[in-house]
């Protein structure tokens, strides 16, 4: 048995945030990262905006200062300051982060099934291989939506489902300068659909259909709504497609245990660090990280880490019993939220880092009737 003072179980977005971390603040304890398998492939794309620079910028792709939004007989360019918006693609953010990993003598990878972890009052152990390695301190983001126990009559899940294709054209197309947060000019069919346009440059982009369902679509429907929006919205006949990206994230405002064990911590999805109504995570996973390393540099543990204020997690319910109940009305409710709010403004709200002041503005600023059925169908069925 080998024993080391930090092991990430999963080497994901979290597990490599945090092991980076861990080797920036302490550079001499023994960290395992365990995983399936090395990440390879351009799995995904994580974007975010922050007022403060990329924590990767060696792995950000793009960073913009703009961003345009189509809604319903609505169109505006917002001018982000002091935001921006950066873009990281996984084997970008993967190659940064094993050759960082790698280069540090006190960081071990190890690759296979992972069969299960254990503690006792000092320790977590984890088997691997067949092999049994004891930490200090585990930090687990084995996310399995089989394992988790659902309870529909009290949360809500929903999924948030997406293709992209990875696009070249022939001739300039796109404006490198100004991606699309959200485009709404593609048919709702009942439910919230909405496209990205993300330029890499005036030939290359990605394109992608999202959704926000408790069901997924067939293969052939995600396609068919790429290529008629192509098409027909950003009028593009001739392109080839370069890659194809596909994902599902859970949306749910079940809340999850941080506390898996008195020695084992749940990062990631695992830990809550989705957020139940957006689906943004990997900033999110960032200042997660940032909250742990604190607690290990202030209280010798890992534990003391913040919550969400109430009335997020309440704004969150709500929303998603809108999503659920009247999925045919949010491209009209996102049309006023844009309209009638800074792009400023939206971000703090989504970011659950400013003032009740101003969520009271987001809030008067949509249209009350969803959210108050909503709000009155969540105190009939007991959730608030």
């Amino acid at each position: 048995m080998e024993i080391f003072d930090y092991i990430l179980a999963g080497g994901g977005a979290a597990g490599l945030s945090l092991a980076i971390r861990l080797i920036q603040t302490f550079p001499n304890k023994k960290i395992l990262v365990l995983d399936r398998a090395p990440k390879r492939t351009n799995d995904r794309t994580w974007c975010f905006w922050s007022v403060h620079p990329s924590p990767y910028p060696n792995a950000t792709l793009c960073t913009w200062e703009k961003l345009a939004f189509f809604g319903t007989n609505f169109s505006k360019i917002f001018t982000l300051s002091p935001y921006r918006y950066y873009l990281i693609r996984g084997i970008d953010f993967y190659r940064y982060a094993y050759d960082l990993l790698n280069a540090c003598p006190n960081v071990r990878f190890e690759y296979g099934e992972i069969g299960g972890i254990h503690e006792d009052e000092n320790s977590a152990s984890v088997y691997i291989n067949g092999l049994h390695f004891q930490g200090e301190w585990v930090f687990s983001s084995l996310y399995d939506p089989g394992k988790i126990k659902t309870d529909p009559k009290r949360f809500h899940y929903l999924k948030q489902h997406f293709r992209g294709w990875e696009i070249q054209t022939g001739a300039p197309c796109f404006d490198p300068q100004l991606p699309t947060l959200f485009d709404f000019r593609t048919p709702q069919k009942g439910q919230m659909r909405f496209m990205y346009v993300l330029p890499f440059s005036e030939r290359e982009a990605l394109v992608e259909y999202t959704l926000f369902s408790p069901s997924l679509l067939t293969s052939e429907e995600y396609d068919q709504a790429l290529e008629d929006y192509i098409r027909e919205v950003l009028k593009i006949s001739e392109y080839e497609i370069k890659a194809v990206e596909n994902g599902i994230i859970p949306m749910s405002d079940q809340p999850l245990p941080r506390q898996l064990g008195k020695r084992i911590l749940a990062i990631g999805t695992l830990g809550g660090r989705v957020k139940p109504s957006s689906g943004y995570a990997f900033y999110r996973i960032q200042k997660d990280s940032d909250a742990i390393i604190h607690s290990l540099i202030q209280n010798g543990h890992p534990l003391n880490l913040p919550q969400s204020p109430a009335r997020y997690r309440l704004f969150d319910s709500i929303m998603l019993q809108v999503m659920l109940r009247h999925g045919d009305e949010m491209h009209r409710i996102f049309t006023q939220l844009f309209r009638n709010n800074p792009i400023q403004r939206v971000f703090g709200f989504l970011d659950e880092d400013q003032t009740f002041l101003q969520d009271l503005k987001i809030l008067a600023s949509l249209p009350p009737l969803p959210f108050t059925k909503s709000l009155l169908r969540l105190k009939l069925l007991g959730k608030v």
